[in-house]
């Protein structure tokens, strides 16, 4: 079943290029946190998608949340990758899956199976989904603006 507003976040386990193991829980803090789910790096819409969230990063500094992108990647390619494009925001990698079939986004992409859809999550300080966008099909980028209204009102306590 799929991860909705409302639920708090599954206990699952993804990892930093480092390869630490990170619990989802643990990352939220005392403001938002955004969670960017990505089919796959060195993709064209996916670039596209993490260089506007790096591009609008002070945005979302400002209103005191932290952002992660997170794909079936391994850590080492996310490493790369995150380099790359120059992010200051970290990647996160789900190469055993656990969040992205928690969140119910398991997809096949080009009749290769095990891929994330993309999506966006807003989750308040409590570990709460507060708000959530999934990507009809894979090449559609999230709503930038709605993600931000998202993180301004978790910040301010508010539903969107």
């Amino acid at each position: 079943m799929a991860v909705q507003v409302g639920d708090l976040l599954p206990d699952v386990v993804v990892y930093t290029p480092s390869v630490e193991p990170c619990r989802l829980p643990e990352l939220a803090g005392d403001g938002p946190l955004v969670l960017l789910f990505f089919p796959a790096a060195h993709t064209r819409v996916c670039e596209r998608e993490l260089c506007a969230v790096r591009d609008g990063l002070a945005t979302y500094n400002a209103l005191g949340a932290r952002v992660y992108g997170i794909s079936v990647d391994t850590p080492w390619t996310l490493g790369a990758y995150a380099e790359k494009l120059g992010l200051s925001f970290p990647l996160l990698s789900d190469y055993n899956r656990e969040a992205t079939r928690a969140f119910g986004l398991e997809i096949s992409l080009k009749g290769l199976s095990g891929f994330s859809q993309r999506a966006a999550y807003v989750v308040g300080p409590q570990g709460r989904v507060v708000w959530a966008w999934v990507a009809e099909v894979p090449s559609q980028e999230p709503p930038y603006e709605a993600i931000e209204e998202a993180v301004r009102a978790a910040r301010a306590g508010a539903s969107p």
